[in-house]
């Protein structure tokens, strides 16, 4: 039996295409109406934490931040059966995963959050960077080959987290930096699509200027599901990483600044790519 705690747009996703392989899953939130939609994607929600730790053997979090993390495994220790594997595929901190993973006693606590949005959840297709013992990893592998398309095991636990914390800074430098090319480009008299095809061609293409501009910029459709608010979290946790290490990183000082600043004329809840529009003249 699966138990997936936060039942939100990637938990939601992930519990509707586990239901659509097969598995059985139960379901927990703090939130009635996220249960609710849950359970109308054919999981069955748990009352408490307690129920779900008693009733499953596999446990996978999809949670906003560290805190929560932190706060739901408190709970959920005290009842969780004897070798159950807790994969938390939340953007967390690495030094929150090590101590959850070190504190273990009788189960295994893995990190591996994913890339691909809610849309990538549902259809299977997401990448997960792994974090934890490739034994633990192994026993999960129906459950991850239904949920992902590419798994990478980069490491202890913590080192998925890691990963993914670098991943998300250079997506963010990244549409700072197609967004700032797109202005040149309209200085160039060079349409924003032609642009893309003369980068996607060359070395400097990447994930944002193959896939960001044209599934969610160029459209203007900006839903992609990953808000302005939690980009600039994991940037934050960029940046308090390299602090951590005593780093002197000054091109992710200055993305995270670009970042930060922009608050002024985007909302946390917006789409995260609607940094396009900071800085941007109206015609670009």
């Amino acid at each position: 039996m699966i138990g997936i705690v936060g039942c939100g747009a990637m938990g939601g996703a992930m519990i509707a295409r586990l239901v659509e392989k097969g598995h059985q899953v139960l379901c927990y939130d703090a939130m009635p109406e996220a249960r609710a939609r849950a359970v109308a994607n054919g999981a069955t929600a748990c009352e408490s934490l307690a129920t779900l730790a008693q009733s499953c053997d596999q446990i996978i979090l999809s949670l906003p931040k560290a805190e929560v993390v932190t706060s739901v495994m408190a709970d959920l220790v005290p009842h969780v059966q004897a070798g159950t594997i807790i994969l938390d595929t939340s953007t967390s901190e690495p030094d929150t995963t090590k101590m959850l993973a070190a504190a273990a006693d009788g189960y295994i606590f893995l990190d591996g959050p994913v890339s691909g949005g809610p849309g990538g959840a549902r259809a299977g297709t997401m990448t997960m960077v792994l974090g934890g013992p490739a034994a633990a990893i192994d026993a999960l592998r129906p459950v991850l080959d239904d949920l992902t398309a590419k798994t990478v095991h980069v490491g202890p636990a913590g080192s998925g987290h890691a990963a993914k914390i670098a991943n998300n800074l250079l997506c963010a430098a990244n549409l700072v930096l197609v967004s700032e090319m797109a202005r040149l480009a309209q200085s160039c008299d060079i349409p924003l699509d032609s642009l893309l095809q003369g980068v996607n061609a060359g070395s400097g293409r990447s994930g944002v200027s193959e896939v960001n501009f044209p599934k969610w910029i160029l459209n203007g459709a900006y839903d992609s599901g990953f808000t302005m608010g939690l980009m600039r979290k994991d940037v934050g946790l960029a940046t308090k990483l390299a602090g951590q290490g005593g780093l002197d990183l000054p091109a992710t000082a200055a993305i995270a600044a670009i970042w930060e600043n922009s608050r002024d004329t985007l909302a946390d809840s917006a789409d995260f790519n609607e940094i396009f529009k900071y800085g941007a003249t109206d015609n670009v």
